[in-house]
């Protein structure tokens, strides 16, 4: 269902931070929103990660970033 989104998080695990960052700005849904939260926030850009989790209709994960990208993973398998 989230092939594409999931194919981001295996980039951004390869290190391709940009290549995740295309296949997330290019979805409108709110899964890729919250994808994009979590590399903005890696990115250490609070300001442009708090926008995102506001359009996917998220609080900013108050876990790691390690346990935000399991959350994410497990959430694109459902």
């Amino acid at each position: 269902m989230h092939e594409k989104l999931t194919r981001a998080l295996d980039r951004l695990d390869a290190g391709d931070w940009e290549g995740a960052h295309d296949i997330a700005q290019d979805d409108p849904g709110p899964e890729a929103a919250w994808l994009h939260a979590h590399l903005h926030r890696l990115e250490g850009d609070e300001g442009n990660a708090a926008y995102w989790y506001r359009r996917a209709g998220r609080e900013p994960f108050p876990g790691t970033p390690e346990e935000e990208r399991a959350a994410l993973r497990e959430a694109l398998q459902a």
